[in-house]
């Protein structure tokens, strides 16, 4: 680790600020268009499908450049990369905000994404290198994690405020404060770092790997049409045929994008795949509350936002606890436990009704869904990193990232998939608040199924004592240069 943070050690926390920050401004722009969504479209004349793009191509983005921007903030410098990703951010929600048309805002989400791919890897491998041990990295990653947890219902909560007292446009242009500290604070109180040795960029696996996972998530954004159109089944055999090759030419090659060792231990493994379904749920079943509360309920967006706000103040109660209990027990018992709160809650959502009281149905469920993500944020982001070697560092934080936002796509796209199979296809304005409530139980449901699939996950393929599971206080994972 470089002297200046050794010699300064609150230099260490003002770094966790910003970086929390970043996090925070990634995941909340997942959601934050959510509740504006209803009045984007009508401004800008979206269809139902064009809708969905306006969250999808902002997640796919995300998710399919995230290994490419790890690799790159590993090889040009995490400093560096990070101020890059800021203002190239900023830039990108700048054009969204004064968007004229449909398209313009599906392209501007989707910039944002590929900024967001190189400054969240960025920000994540210096959390790692600024902590690198010991309890301190527990409570850093702790931090970390609870905006990561909290950031997708913030987002509802700051997108329902904006649009209700300002604009859906300022559900955009907001970034640009967020950006202005970023690229302050960045620059007082980041250490640059980078990896050693020699350094060359995996062209064929970086093709292999954007083009088969752009492929996949439009395969499953298809699905609303049928599991059995041609061109969904197409591209879903398209993205699997390049996700394999991406795999082939990553056991070859002298220079991997992904080397695979990252992703074949298994305990990292478990965690990438329990931040897939976490991202799924957190950014893909969200959103159908939101409709929920808007469109069934009649809530403005202000109050969507306000009742949104259940589940990140039970994960921002819970994370205290679950950050003592880490040293105590371990990750592996929250990973575990969890998951069962999350899908007790999505399942008291399935319940919904037309004309059901907001606090019998919904807060409760929210409670528990939040409580369930406190359990699992607050181990995972520690968990998806333990014992990474230092030149692999930008890589791992990108697939912990990656994992999310691609999970949030897929399970997104599945969720649209199941709701438009409930409907039989026709049209929302065509349905009756009954049949609205029965689609979306439907939603919250497979979502509960999922969290489920979590929790044995992390059963099954998290294994080891709390020793073994967490960096020892004088084992360095990092050090910066």
């Amino acid at each position: 680790m470089s002297s200046s943070l050794r010699a300064h050690p609150r230099s260490r926390w003002w770094a966790l600020i910003v970086i929390s920050l970043t996090q925070l401004v990634v995941v909340l722009d997942g959601t934050i268009v959510n509740i504006a969504l209803p009045r984007a479209q009508a401004a800008l004349g979206l269809s139902d499908g064009q809708r969905q793009w306006v969250v999808t191509a902002y997640a796919l983005a995300f998710g399919a450049l995230l290994l490419l921007g790890g690799r790159i903030a590993d090889y040009v410098g995490r400093k560096r990369v990070f101020m890059i990703g800021m203002v190239g951010f900023g830039a990108a929600s700048l054009y969204g905000g004064f968007a004229q048309q449909g398209w313009e805002l599906i392209l501007a989400r989707g910039l944002q994404g590929a900024f967001a791919a190189l400054l969240a890897p960025a920000a994540l491998a210096l959390l790692t290198v600024t902590f690198p041990s010991g309890r301190e990295r527990n409570t850093a990653f702790a931090v970390f994690g609870t905006v990561a947890g909290t950031g997708a219902a913030v987002g509802l909560l700051l997108g329902g405020v904006l649009t209700e007292f300002a604009d859906w446009r300022w559900c955009l242009l907001v970034n640009l404060f967020f950006v202005a500290i970023g690229v302050i604070g960045g620059a007082l109180f980041l250490t640059e770092s980078r990896a050693e040795g020699e350094n060359r960029y995996d062209v064929w696996g970086a093709i292999c790997v954007t083009l088969g996972l752009g492929a996949l998530v439009y395969g499953f954004s298809r699905a609303e049409n049928g599991w059995a159109d041609p061109l969904t089944i197409a591209f879903l055999a398209i993205g699997v045929v390049l996700l394999a090759v991406f795999v082939w030419v990553e056991s070859r090659v002298a220079q991997p994008l992904l080397p695979l060792r990252v992703v074949a231990d298994r305990v990292r493994g478990g965690a990438f795949l329990i931040q897939g379904i976490a991202g799924a749920i957190m950014i893909g079943a969200t959103i159908y509350l939101t409709f929920h509360l808007q469109f069934v309920l009649g809530m403005g967006a202000l109050q969507a936002g306000l009742a949104s706000l259940p589940l990140p103040i039970a994960t921002m109660v819970l994370a205290p606890i679950a950050t003592k209990l880490l040293s105590v027990i371990g990750p592996r018992p929250q990973l575990v436990v969890g998951p069962l709160f999350a899908a007790v809650g999505l399942f008291l959502l399935s319940g919904i009704t037309p004309d059901g009281a907001y606090f019998v149905q919904i807060a409760p469920g929210l409670v528990l869904l939040g409580i369930g993500m406190g359990f699992v944020f607050i181990p995972l982001q520690n968990l998806a990193l333990s014992g990474v070697a230092p030149h692999d560092a930008g890589v791992a934080s990108a697939v912990a990232n990656s994992s999310m936002q691609i999970g949030g796509s897929i399970g997104l796209s599945v969720f649209t998939a199941v709701y438009a199979a409930s409907v039989g296809g026709r049209s929302q304005a065509d349905l009756a608040p009954q049949q609205l409530t029965d689609a979306y139980g439907w939603t919250f449901i497979t979502a509960s199924i999922l969290m489920v699939v979590a929790s044995v996950i992390a059963a099954t393929m998290v294994r080891g004592t709390k020793e073994q599971l967490l960096p020892a206080q004088d084992t360095p994972v990092l050090t910066a240069h």
